[in-house]
């Protein structure tokens, strides 16, 4: 399956049918992105996350994490132990982004790089 390239021209404005702004919806919020990049190596516990996401408190990781759920970009998985172990995967979908947050790692080392510079 190959990747179509996005032709800006081709829409008139950033509306619902706008790739750009469906996209931006998902990865807009600083958290999301930090969430998506923990979880590309693989499954994680919600404490795992909570850990490695510095400033996060554990509710907004909690809304996040379902909010990504609900989107389909990653699926959590219960398990029966006391307390609860809880996983959290991405889908294929949400494994999509991957290039994404890999092209935002690549803008933020240049960044460094070139405010080291100045």
């Amino acid at each position: 399956m190959g990747m179509e390239m996005f032709d800006p021209g081709s829409i008139e404005a950033c509306d619902d049918e706008c790739p750009v702004r469906r996209t931006a919806e998902v990865i807009g919020h600083k958290w999301t992105t930090l969430i998506v990049r923990d979880l590309l190596p693989g499954k994680k516990r919600y404490s795992e996350l909570l850990k490695s996401i510095i400033g996060i408190s554990p509710r907004l990781l909690a809304e996040r994490l379902r909010a990504l759920e609900a989107g389909g970009l990653l699926t959590r998985t219960v398990y029966p132990t006391v307390p609860p172990t809880t996983e959290y995967a991405l889908t294929p979908l949400g494994r999509k982004i991957e290039p994404v947050i890999d092209a935002m790692a690549s803008f933020g080392m240049a960044m460094r790089e070139a405010q080291a510079s100045d």
